[in-house]
């Protein structure tokens, strides 16, 4: 009988996988997510206070270099310490305390669809698509230039999943648009094709003024209420080592005085632009990390900021980035309670180095998304389609970590033990030596009863074999195409569609950002 069990048995459940199975239905939405996990403390409580001392050390003895006028005289009417005829700027550390006491514990990043709003901060789980790569690739066309076309079809694949809830800029960096205008035809698709928040990079003021422009067009509303909602972020990288440069700190400007949401995140590779002990590179990014959230509330009290950490080490080889390192992973908890001692929202990464979709880029995302989890990230750019470290979004690995966000997302829902749930009765009438397949309580769950992979292939070797001996690879590129084909635009009232198009023609007409080039 067991041998009729593993072997016959397998044989007759030989049909079906992931991806065919993902075909029956919609599944489960996955919106509004929340992780009531306990967090993993990596850093006991004195630990925590020596890393938090040693960064307002920093701040106070070493300062930042802060490559902006007009954030300096800010800077200095709040108390800052500003050496003249330099860049450099010390901070007491009463001052830092002080400003970032107004940093908001959670706020809501409105969409112009309002079952897409986002809530940020507490215990809310917020997955962003991959964002900023310079190529993209897929297995047919292999890896190329990113251009306008993949841009708007990566941007279509992210609306077709309830698990990215936001974009997180451009998911790849579309250079057939000329860069004077390419943030007017970007954000405009943003708006039409999908329904979700977006993004806006912060590269000099009047970027900035036209992504805010837009994305209040988008969702219909005054600059009043778009003030009181927070309908647009922005990620400000400082330029580790401790330095904000000028578009980053206009940015902050631009938006945090309009109340919108700020994601500060330093980019402190251990070894490279950190110290390469990750204790001394958490000190450098907090360090980073507390002076532009200080310098958010400088520009408008209780603005929504956000804490990043991308805190990562190097290949000590050759100096390349390395991701999804147990490294990584220290960082990331470590960040965490740092962001939850402060009481801010906390943003992180699921990243890889790989350079294809192999057992190195599945590895890497699952390890970043095991620290992403214990250690309580909020937001979590690039959470689909990175490869590469972060140089190539990739159509493949963008359903291959939809699985795994999916994944996710059931890990962390609440184990139902109620009366019904623990089975009692069927146990009864199944009794010893049964199976429990045609009972009443398998009947009127087996379709919900268990998650369903995108990708992954149940059958057994002879029939996978008999199928041609399919890769994850080659049914992550099926799935894309299909849900590609299937997309849907979401609906668009007329006239703010209008409205969009002449205010994108209109800024063209004006020759959009000028540019040297």
């Amino acid at each position: 009988m067991q041998e009729e069990a593993s072997g016959e048995g397998r044989r007759r459940r030989a049909g079906g996988r992931g991806g065919d199975r993902s075909r029956r239905s919609t599944g489960p939405s996955y919106l509004n997510l929340v992780n009531d996990r306990p967090r993993t403390e990596l850093l006991s409580a004195d630990q925590l206070e020596a890393i938090h001392n040693a960064s307002l050390t920093v701040l106070e003895e070493i300062g930042m270099d802060i490559m902006l006028p007009e954030a300096r005289e800010i800077m200095k009417a709040h108390g800052a310490q500003v050496t003249e005829g330099s860049e450099r700027v010390r901070f007491d550390r009463g001052l830092i305390m002080d400003m970032i006491a107004t940093v908001p514990k959670e706020f809501t990043l409105h969409a112009r669809n309002p079952q897409r709003h986002v809530k940020m901060g507490g215990n809310n789980l917020v997955f962003a698509q991959i964002a900023s790569a310079p190529f993209v690739s897929d297995m047919d066309g292999g890896r190329r230039t990113g251009n306008q076309a993949d841009y708007r079809n990566l941007v279509k694949l992210a609306q077709c999943y309830d698990i990215i809830h936001t974009t997180g800029g451009y998911p790849v960096e579309p250079v057939d648009i000329h860069a004077s205008v390419r943030h007017l035809d970007c954000l405009s698709d943003m708006v039409k094709l999908t329904d979700k928040p977006f993004h806006a990079y912060s590269l000099g003021k009047q970027r900035n003024e036209d992504a805010l422009e837009i994305a209040r067009i988008g969702r219909g509303i005054s600059w009043e209420q778009m003030e009181r909602e927070p309908s647009l972020f922005t990620i400000i990288n400082s330029s580790s080592p401790l330095r904000l440069d000028g578009p980053m700190l206009q940015g902050i400007i631009e938006m945090s005085s309009r109340n919108q949401v700020v994601i500060l995140t330093p980019f402190t590779l251990a070894g490279a632009m950190a110290p390469v002990t990750i204790a001394g590179a958490v000190v450098q990014q907090n360090a980073e990390a507390l002076c532009g959230i200080a310098f958010t509330q400088m520009v408008r009290r209780g603005a929504p900021a956000v804490y990043g950490g991308f805190t990562s080490n190097v290949d000590m080889k050759t100096g390349a980035p390395a991701f999804g390192t147990p490294e990584y992973m220290k960082a990331v908890i470590a960040g965490g309670q740092l962001a939850r001692r402060y009481g801010f929202p906390y943003r992180t990464s699921n990243t890889n180095a790989a350079n294809t979709l192999d057992a190195q880029a599945a590895y890497e995302s699952v390890f970043s998304l095991w620290g992403v989890v214990e250690g309580g990230g909020n937001f979590i750019m690039h959470s689909a389609g990175w490869t590469e470290g972060g140089l190539t979004a990739s159509y493949e690995k963008f359903i291959l970590d939809v699985d795994l966000l999916q994944m996710v997302a059931e890990f962390l829902k609440p184990l139902d033990v109620s009366d019904d749930a623990l089975g009692l009765d069927a146990i009864r009438d199944v009794g010893p030596g049964g199976h429990y397949f045609g009972t009443a309580h398998t009947l009127s769950r087996y379709e919900t009863a268990f998650y369903s992979p995108i990708l992954s292939d149940w059958r057994n070797n002879e029939t996978w074999v008999e199928a041609g001996s399919p890769t994850t690879f080659q049914h992550a590129n099926r799935v894309w195409k299909e849900k590609l084909a299937a997309y849907e635009q979401p609906a668009l009232d007329p006239a703010i569609e209008e409205e969009l198009d002449a205010f994108v023609a209109r800024r063209k007409a004006e020759g959009g950002v000028p540019t040297d080039f």
